[in-house]
C-alpha cells in the first residue's frame, strides 16, 4: 500500500455507529441496486395484469435489496485493492478503511443468506433461486472470472443485472414466461452502452487497475461504434415486447420515442469520436438511465390502462 492510500485509511476499529451504519450501507451500492429495483416492481405489475399483492412486493423488494447488496458487498471485498488505485471507487468502505475486510465479508454472506430466507419464505423458492443465481453471476462469473480478463466483462458480467426481472416474474407467478425474457434481453442488451460511457470517462483510472475494459483496450471509436450496435439490438428488442407481452399504446408510444432519442444520442457519440472531437460519454451513460426508466415505468403503467 502506497503513502497516499495509507494517509487515507482509518482503522475500523475508530469508527463511531452512525458512520459505521452508513458504510454499511455503501457496500451494497445502492445506487445500482435502486436501478435494480427500478426494473422488478415494473415487471411484478406486468406478471399479475395489475397491482399485486403489496406484501408480495415489499418481499420482493426488500430480498432483492437484501441480494444486489450482498453481491455489491462480495464485490467491495474482491476488488479492494482495485478501488483504492480508480478515482471512483477510492471512497468505498474498504478503500477508505471504515469497515474491516472480516466485516465486509461477514456482511456479505449474511445479507445473501438473509436475501434467500426472505425471498422463500415470503415469495416462492424459485424466485430465491434466481437471486442466488444473480449473486454467483456477479460474484463469480463477473468479479472473479471476467472482470480483469476480458474486454467483454461487462457484457457477459451484465446477465447478474437482469435477474430481476426473472426475480420479480417468478415471486408473482411462480413460474417464467416469455415476457420476463424479452425484459431480460432489453436490460443485457441495455448493459453495454451503459457502461462502455462510464469506462471512456475513466479510462485512465482502469489503464491504471489493469481492468481491460473496452475503451482502454480498444479506443473510443471502437466503443462508440459497439455502443451504436448494442443500441440498436436494445430498442429492437424492446419493440418485440408489444406482440409478446400484449402491450398497448402506451408503451408502444414510449418504446418508440425514448428509443428513438437514445439512438440518436448513441449515434452522436461516435460521430464526435470518429471526427476526433470532444466527446461527452456521460451524457450517454445518464441517457441510458434515463431509457431505461421510462421503458419500465411504461412496462409498469401501460397494464393499468383501459386501452
Amino acid at each position: 500500500m502506497d503513502v497516499a492510500v495509507e494517509s487515507r485509511v482509518e482503522p475500523a476499529s475508530r469508527i463511531g455507529v452512525a458512520r459505521k451504519v452508513k458504510a454499511y450501507i455503501a457496500l451494497t451500492k445502492p445506487r445500482v441496486v435502486e436501478l435494480l429495483l427500478v426494473t422488478t416492481v415494473p415487471t411484478m405489475i406486468l406478471a399479475a395484469h395489475g397491482i399485486p399483492n403489496l406484501w408480495l412486493v415489499l418481499a420482493t423488494v426488500v430480498g432483492g435489496y437484501m441480494s444486489a447488496g450482498s453481491a455489491g458487498a462480495f464485490n467491495c471485498y474482491i476488488d479492494r485493492d482495485i478501488d483504492r488505485v480508480m478515482r471512483r471507487t477510492k471512497n468505498r468502505p474498504l478503500a477508505t478503511g471504515e469497515l474491516s475486510d472480516r466485516e465486509a465479508l461477514v456482511f456479505a454472506w449474511a445479507l445473501g443468506a438473509a436475501s434467500v430466507l426472505v425471498l422463500g419464505f415470503f415469495t416462492n423458492w424459485l424466485a430465491a433461486a434466481l437471486s442466488v443465481g444473480a449473486i454467483l453471476l456477479y460474484v463469480v462469473f463477473y468479479t472473479l472470472i471476467l472482470k480483469r480478463r476480458t474486454a467483454q466483462n461487462i457484457v457477459w458480467g451484465g446477465v447478474a443485472g437482469c435477474m430481476p426481472v426473472l426475480i420479480g416474474w417468478a415471486a408473482v407467478t411462480g413460474s417464467l414466461a416469455w415476457p420476463p425474457v424479452i425484459l431480460f434481453g432489453i436490460i443485457f442488451l441495455w448493459t453495454p452502452p451503459h457502461y462502455w460511457p462510464l469506462s471512456m470517462k475513466y479510462r485512465e483510472d482502469y489503464k491504471e487497475a489493469g481492468v481491460p475494459m473496452l475503451a482502454v483496450v480498444r479506443g473510443r471509436t471502437v466503443v462508440g461504434l459497439q455502443v451504436i450496435l448494442y443500441a440498436w439490438a436494445m430498442v429492437a428488442c424492446s419493440l418485440l415486447l408489444i406482440p409478446v407481452g400484449h402491450m398497448g399504446l402506451f408503451y408502444s408510444a414510449v418504446a418508440i420515442g425514448a428509443g428513438g432519442w437514445f439512438l440518436y444520442e448513441s449515434h452522436r457519440l461516435y460521430n464526435l469520436a470518429i471526427r476526433h472531437e470532444r466527446v461527452s460519454p456521460m451524457r450517454v451513460f445518464h441517457g441510458s438511465i434515463a431509457y431505461l426508466t421510462l421503458i419500465f415505468l411504461a412496462v409498469a403503467i401501460d397494464p393499468l390502462l383501459p386501452f
